[in-house]
């Protein structure tokens, strides 16, 4: 079992919900831990009010804007080391998600956002990794990515499968270079992108939802196997959703 002590782990994505929780999950582990995403008061927010936010950095950056990437992929080397762990969890949705309804311009953000930048994150860490052969990314992609779902909508449903068709390859491209790639797909989960559903699921809906920090223990489990071991996919859902 690996030692996630000062790991240093970059988690995009992780001003709220599941990146958030699998962020302070790795705190408590020991690792040094960066917080990216678009807004720095959610950012700051969610660093303050967390019980590890002594060992969390948080930097603000678009994972759709490669330019915004790459100065993220700076700051995190530079302030705490050369990534170990990727955590990609970046993820949006709309309330209007259906062909009959779906404005194409929304479309074009959740796909940037669910899509092009899990590309954009891969291509700017998986060079050092290379170099360094080791690494490990954790793709927090979502049973959408398996199965079309209609309340998953269209933009999300395609960015999802998307997603997941990049940690695939990109596990098939390193994995003999030392670099393991985990597609994770959760089923519903109690996080504030369930409130951008047409209508938000009611607070006994929300109580059979897995939780953030249960992808967490997940994704360290993972990141603990020894480097003999390598993780391709994981589904994790809560009882009343199994997938088949």
């Amino acid at each position: 079992m690996r030692n996630l002590e000062n790991k240093v782990v970059l988690v995009i994505g992780g001003g709220s919900g599941i990146g958030l929780g699998v962020g302070e999950g790795f705190a408590r582990e020991g690792a040094k831990v960066v917080l990216s995403g678009r807004r720095a008061d959610t950012l700051d927010a969610a660093k303050a009010a967390s019980d590890v936010g002594d060992r969390l950095q948080v930097y603000p950056a678009d994972a759709a804007d490669r330019s915004q990437v790459a100065a993220l992929i700076d700051y995190t080397e530079t302030n705490a080391g050369p990534i170990d762990i990727l955590v990609y969890s970046a993820g949006i949705n709309v309330a209007e998600r259906l062909f009959e309804n779906h404005d194409p311009d929304a479309f074009d953000q959740v796909m940037n956002i669910n899509a092009n930048g899990a590309f954009n994150a891969l291509r700017a860490v998986l060079p050092g990794m290379r170099k360094r052969k080791s690494g490990l990314v954790l793709n927090i992609v979502s049973v959408a990515g398996m199965n079309a779902m209609k309340l998953s909508g269209v933009s999300y449903s395609a960015s999802k499968f998307a997603q997941a068709a990049l940690g695939k390859l990109a596990n098939l491209e390193v994995l003999e270079e030392g670099i393991s790639v985990t597609n994770i797909y959760p089923g519903e989960t109690d996080t504030p992108l369930v409130d951008k559903r047409p209508v938000p699921p009611p607070p006994e809906q929300r109580a059979r939802m897995i939780l953030p920090e249960d992808v967490a223990d997940m994704a360290i489990a993972v990141a603990k196997l020894p480097a003999r071991a390598t993780v391709p996919e994981i589904v994790i859902t809560p009882r009343h959703m199994p997938i088949v």
